[in-house]
């Protein structure tokens, strides 16, 4: 099973690093390989929170999931999205962003690290929405249930994690965005870069996840009308009927793990630059712990380890809560990839453990 599930991302890592080698000798093969391990440490976190969609998805779209969707996430985040930060920020047309990437690598670096206020705004918000959206649910299994109890009454108030948001992206514009980086002495004025972006990013999360979140229940309703249909035929009350909105609910579901995966890897892309500023060497590595990433993905849903550890979801979105706060501090302050993968490691693990010793514990009450 965990060969079967893993195959392809061995097999990428083996081309990977192969290409990496051809392309500019054996220390590159060095350089992926940490690109690799630095995308995995901080994207464990999203495998979690992946898998926690991805099972409520069938088989087909498991592997659109893992063959269309690593597609879009090892070439669309870690190769397109650079380029594309750069022709934006520096107002010049892709062609020419990728000819600056590949001839120009210092001044290409410098233009995204101009762009970082805007992306770091964007991804903090949307993962901040998940984590609200999650903390101020009323759940039957709550992990730190001091914490979580209060939170989840908090959270009959209609709109408050969008409140929140707000309010903590108004804060972070006007503490970080005044000052976000310096040029030449002079400090520059990303204020409103922040507030729209992050609005941008508050706005994409309610699309994508409310377009996903409509047709996940319509799908529900539709399963529940099927059952009492075959309720009804296994009385002698007629057949029941088909359901019909699977492909779009797993449609919108897909779209919204997509738009779920790219703003996980802010953190990845923006850290790479301190490992490397050339874009082939970067998108190797980063493509190479995605596939890793998705490949676990797929084997947390298959062996049902979410339902076996429950905690682990909850450390998972707290990982995230945490992800976001320091993407929206990196507006103005740098902090070290080993610390922001060292949060998420941390976090999953102790829910690991507590999940552990809950299992434990209820097969000694039995």
């Amino acid at each position: 099973m965990l060969l079967k599930t893993f195959r392809w991302a061995f097999a990428v890592t083996a081309l990977g690093l192969a290409v990496g080698v051809l392309y500019d000798g054996w220390a590159a093969l060095g350089i992926v390989a940490i690109l690799s391990v630095l995308e995995v440490s901080l994207s464990f976190d999203n495998a979690v929170i992946n898998a926690g969609i991805l099972k409520k998805m069938n088989a087909f779209w498991q592997k659109i999931f893992l063959t269309v969707g690593i597609v879009i996430a090892v070439f669309g985040m870690r190769l397109v999205f650079p380029v594309v930060i750069v022709a934006i920020s520096a107002r010049l047309s892709p062609w020419n962003a990728v000819h600056l990437a590949l001839t120009d690598k210092q001044r290409y670096q410098e233009l995204v690290t101009d762009a970082h206020p805007s992306i770091a705004a964007f991804g903090g918000m949307f993962l901040m929405m998940i984590f609200l959206d999650f903390i101020l649910e009323d759940r039957e299994i709550k992990w730190l249930g001091r914490l979580e109890r209060p939170l989840a009454k908090l959270g009959r108030v209609d709109m408050l994690s969008v409140c929140v948001a707000l309010v903590v992206l108004l804060v972070s514009a006007i503490t970080f965005g005044a000052h976000a980086h310096q040029h030449g002495g002079v400090y520059a004025d990303k204020t409103e870069t922040v507030l729209l972006a992050g609005v941008g990013g508050l706005i994409t999360y309610m699309v994508v996840g409310g377009l996903s979140g409509f047709f996940e229940q319509r799908l529900e309703d539709e399963e529940e009308r099927e059952r009492e249909a075959e309720q009804r035929a296994e009385r002698g009350g007629g057949p029941g009927s088909p359901v019909k909105l699977a492909g779009k609910a797993a449609f919108f579901m897909f779209l919204y793990l997509e738009v779920l995966d790219a703003s996980f890897s802010f953190d990845g892309v923006i850290g790479a630059f301190a490992i490397t500023n050339d874009i082939v060497l970067m998108a190797l590595g980063l493509g190479i712990g995605a596939m890793y990433v998705r490949s676990l993905t797929v084997y947390l849903v298959r062996q049902g380890t979410l339902d076996d550890y429950v905690y682990l979801e909850h450390g998972a979105h707290y990982a995230i809560g945490a992800l976001s706060v320091i993407l929206l501090v990196t507006i103005q302050h740098e902090i070290n990839e080993i610390v922001t993968g060292l949060i998420g490691v941390v976090l999953i693990g102790a829910s690991f453990w507590s999940s552990v010793r809950r299992n434990r514990a209820l097969r000694t009450a039995s």
